[in-house]
C-alpha cells in the first residue's frame, strides 16, 4: 500500500515524544517506522514550553520518517494531564419509524452528551457504553431493531480547551496536521487489552512519566476514565534525592537498575552512584535503591485503588489489572501492585500489529501503538460514512430523475 495510506501515531508524553509509523496491511496493521525523543517541555502530561515541545516532535518525527522511509504531514495525538475529566451520562428519544435507523442513533448520543460544560472545557470523547430499545438492555448495534423508544448510555471525556490548544499548535508548528486528538489511556487500553478482559472487567493502568492514567471496562464498554498527578518522574526524584545524585543519572540507575520490590533484590548486589559537584562515585546496595523505588510505587498504585474504590468499580474487575507505560518495565511492578490490589496483575504489551513487532514490544509503547489502531478505526468509520450519505445521494438523484421523466 502506499505511503498516503500511512497511520502515524504522536504520544506527546512527559518524558518522551513518540511516533509511531503504522500501515494497514490485507491481514492487519504493521508497523514500519518508529522515533523517539527525550521529551523537554511537559509538565504532568500539559504543555509548559511551546518551542521545546515542537523541537522534540520534530526530532521523533524526523526518526520514524528515516525509518520508514517516506514522509510524515499528520497524525493522531493523545492527551493526558489532570485536567481531563470523565463522566457517564444518558439519553432518550423517539423512534420515529418503529424502526432504529443510524439517524436514531446519532439523534440519542446528541441527546446524552447534552450536558452543561463550562466554557474553558471542550468534548473530547463521547463513548457509547450500550443502547437500550424499549426495555431490553445491553445492546451495542440497535440499528434495525423495532421499538417505540431508544436509549443510551455514554461515557463523556472532557479536557481544558488550552490544554488541546497548545498541542495541536505544537504538532502544527512541528509541521504536521492532527487529525484527531485521543485520550492516551483509551489508546493504551486499544494496544494492550483483550475483549475477553474488557468483557469480564478490566482496569487499565498506564504509568506514564508525569500522570497515571486510569481506565476501567466493564461488560466490554468503558466506565470510568482518571488522571493521577503522579508518574515514573517522581519515582526518578525520589532516587536522585535518596542517592544524592543528578536527575539524568537517577534515570538510568532507575532504569538499569530499579526494582519495585526489595524482597527480589539480593543483599549481596551492589551498584555504582555517580555523585554531585565532581566527587567521586559511591558503591551503594542495589536494595537500598529497591527500599528507595517501593514506596513510591506502593504509594501510585494505593491512590489508583482508593480511586477504582471511589468510583464503585472495585467489583467490576475480575479480570484484574493491567499495567503499562515506562514505569510498568521495573521490576516487580506487577508483584508489588498483586499486593496492593489482591488481583490479578500482568504487564500490557502491544498486541494485534506486524511488521516491527520486536521494537514496539514494550508496555512503553503502548499508547503510541494505540493511537494508530483508533486512528485505523476512526478512518474507516469516516469512509463508511461517507459511502453511505454517497449511497443516499445517489438514491435521491435517481428517485429526482424518474419522478422528472414522468413529469415530462
Amino acid at each position: 500500500m502506499g505511503k498516503n495510506n500511512w497511520v502515524v501515531g504522536l504520544d506527546i508524553g512527559t518524558t518522551k515524544v513518540c511516533a509511531i509509523v503504522g500501515e494497514p496491511t490485507e491481514h492487519g496493521l504493521d508497523i514500519v517506522g518508529i522515533g523517539t525523543h527525550p521529551s523537554r517541555g511537559l509538565r504532568k502530561g500539559v504543555v509548559v514550553n511551546i518551542e521545546a515541545t515542537v523541537n522534540s516532535i520534530r526530532r521523533a518525527v524526523e526518526e520514524a520518517e528515516l525509518m520508514s522511509g517516506g514522509e510524515i504531514t499528520q497524525a493522531y495525538t493523545g492527551i493526558a494531564g489532570a485536567h481531563i475529566k470523565g463522566v457517564n451520562s444518558h439519553g432518550i428519544v423517539a423512534i420515529k419509524d418503529k424502526e432504529v435507523k443510524p439517524s436514531d442513533v446519532d439523534r440519542v448520543i446528541d441527546a446524552a452528551q447534552a450536558i452543561a460544560i463550562p466554557l474553558d472545557r471542550e468534548l473530547i470523547h463521547v463513548v457509547p457504553q450500550e443502547f437500550v430499545v424499549d426495555d431490553q438492555d445491553g445492546v451495542k448495534d440497535p440499528v434495525g431493531m423495532s421499538g417505540v423508544r431508544l436509549e443510551a448510555k455514554v461515557h463523556i471525556v472532557t479536557g481544558a480547551v488550552t490544554s488541546a490548544q497548545n498541542i495541536i499548535k505544537c504538532c502544527n508548528r512541528a509541521g504536521l496536521n492532527v487529525c484527531d486528538i485521543i485520550l492516551e489511556q483509551l489508546a493504551s487500553a486499544e494496544a494492550v487489552l483483550s475483549q475477553d478482559e474488557k468483557e469480564l472487567g478490566v482496569a487499565l493502568v498506564d504509568l506514564g512519566g508525569g500522570t497515571t492514567d486510569i481506565a476501567i471496562f466493564s461488560r466490554g464498554a468503558l466506565i470510568h476514565t482518571a488522571v493521577l498527578s503522579l508518574g515514573g518522574n517522581h519515582v526518578t526524584n525520589d532516587v536522585a534525592v535518596g542517592l544524592r545524585t543528578p536527575a539524568h543519572e537517577a534515570e538510568r540507575i532507575k532504569q538499569k537498575y530499579g526494582c519495585a520490590l526489595t524482597s527480589l533484590v539480593s543483599k549481596d548486589e551492589t551498584i555504582e552512584v555517580p555523585s554531585v559537584g565532581g566527587r567521586n562515585p559511591r558503591i551503594v546496595s542495589r536494595q537500598i535503591l529497591a527500599e528507595i523505588i517501593e514506596p513510591r510505587l506502593e504509594e501510585i498504585f494505593s491512590l489508583v485503588r482508593q480511586e477504582i474504590v471511589r468510583a464503585g468499580c472495585e467489583d467490576l474487575v475480575a479480570a484484574g489489572i493491567v499495567v503499562a507505560g515506562g514505569t510498568a518495565i521495573l521490576d516487580g511492578a506487577p508483584e508489588l501492585a498483586e499486593q496492593v490490589f489482591h488481583l490479578p496483575v500482568r504487564r500490557g504489551f502491544p498486541q494485534n500489529v506486524g511488521g516491527l513487532v520486536d521494537v514496539v514490544k514494550s508496555p512503553m509503547f503502548a499508547t503510541g501503538v494505540g493511537l494508530i489502531q483508533l486512528g485505523l478505526k476512526s478512518r474507516d468509520q469516516q469512509a463508511r460514512f461517507r459511502s453511505r450519505d454517497y449511497g443516499i445521494y445517489h438514491k435521491m438523484k435517481g428517485r429526482m430523475k424518474e419522478w422528472l421523466t414522468d413529469i415530462f
